[in-house]
């Protein structure tokens, strides 16, 4: 049995927020990003609470930092990162409620635009 690789799309806003990590961060999660394009998961992705199921984060600490590379696995053949972001809060692990936000605007604007 062979297994296909997806291709993995970028939202352009988060394509360019994505460039702004370290490159040691942007290897580790293309490699995780790698990983859900084969149909797995990697150990750093987990899946998203409240976004509905498909829905998973990415979340690398980095040298004393964080960052998050948000993706969909059921939108369409292809694998799309939706938001790329580094966490400034060091209140805890929950995700700002401005970047949930943008995720849930981007998902919903992702799925009109590909029905």
């Amino acid at each position: 049995m062979t297994r296909t690789t997806r291709p993995v799309s970028w939202i352009k806003a988060a394509r360019k927020e994505f460039e702004t990590f370290p490159e040691g961060a942007q290897s580790v999660c293309l490699n995780a990003l790698t990983i859900a394009a084969e149909g797995a998961k990697a150990d750093i992705a987990k899946p998203m609470r409240g976004m509905g199921s498909g829905v998973f984060e990415i979340a690398l600490r980095f040298r004393g930092d964080a960052f998050r590379v948000v993706y969909a696995v059921q939108l369409g053949e292809e694998v799309w990162v939706i938001h790329a972001f580094q966490k400034k809060s060091t209140q805890g692990i929950k995700t700002p409620k401005r970047e949930i936000d943008l995720i849930r605007d981007r998902l919903k604007s992702l799925k009109e635009m590909l029905q």
